[in-house]
């Protein structure tokens, strides 16, 4: 940020007093600009023994598989985001079943929350930013295709607890070490 978005003076970035992390600051109106991390939201949508996965028509990651998921919107709860990108990238339709997993990358300022989700039916299609849409059975996850690492640890997950038809809520963070992805997983 290089501007006030209420008066377009300059900002200053430095600590204010009663704080203790740096802060974008305007000098004139004395207005702190806080940026907090953005909340990605998706189903992991489910046809029988089926996932269905997206290949990305965008950047980051274009033509990689992805579960479908993005931004959250505001106005809307995690919920209607993920059913609503769910809709937006697939054309599909699903009943939701419950919230799986919230992930943390701290290296981007993103929060994760993937919802196990249920197709309603087999009528779905590449939405405007897929190339394409798939259902995979579990031998064939394209893995080394997969967009993130967010996305490759919540399928691990979930065909882990689909084996022992014990779902649980996933927490963790997702961190960057050297160009590598590690999970690291959160008791709750």
């Amino acid at each position: 940020m290089k501007y006030c978005c209420y008066c377009s003076a300059e900002l200053i970035y430095e600590i204010p007093s009663d704080d203790n992390r740096h802060r974008h600051i305007c000098q004139s109106c004395n207005i702190v600009h806080y940026q907090n991390p953005k909340i990605v939201a998706g189903c992991i949508p489910v046809w029988e023994d089926q996932i269905l996965l997206c290949k990305r028509a965008i950047e980051p990651r274009l033509g990689y598989w992805t579960l479908p998921a993005g931004f959250m919107e505001m106005g809307e709860s995690t919920l209607e985001a993920g059913i609503r990108e769910t809709l937006e990238e697939a054309n599909a339709r699903v009943e939701v079943e419950d919230l799986y997993a919230v992930f943390n990358l701290p290296y981007v300022d993103q929060v994760y929350m993937m919802y196990r989700s249920r197709l309603l039916d087999l009528d779905f299609s590449a939405g405007v930013e897929s190339l394409e849409v798939q259902l995979f059975k579990e031998n064939e996850i394209p893995w080394d295709e997969l967009a993130f690492a967010t996305i490759r640890e919540t399928l691990k997950l979930y065909l882990e607890d689909r084996k022992t038809g014990r779902f649980q809520l996933h927490t963790g963070d997702v961190i960057k070490d050297n160009g590598r992805y590690d999970f690291i997983k959160t008791l709750i």
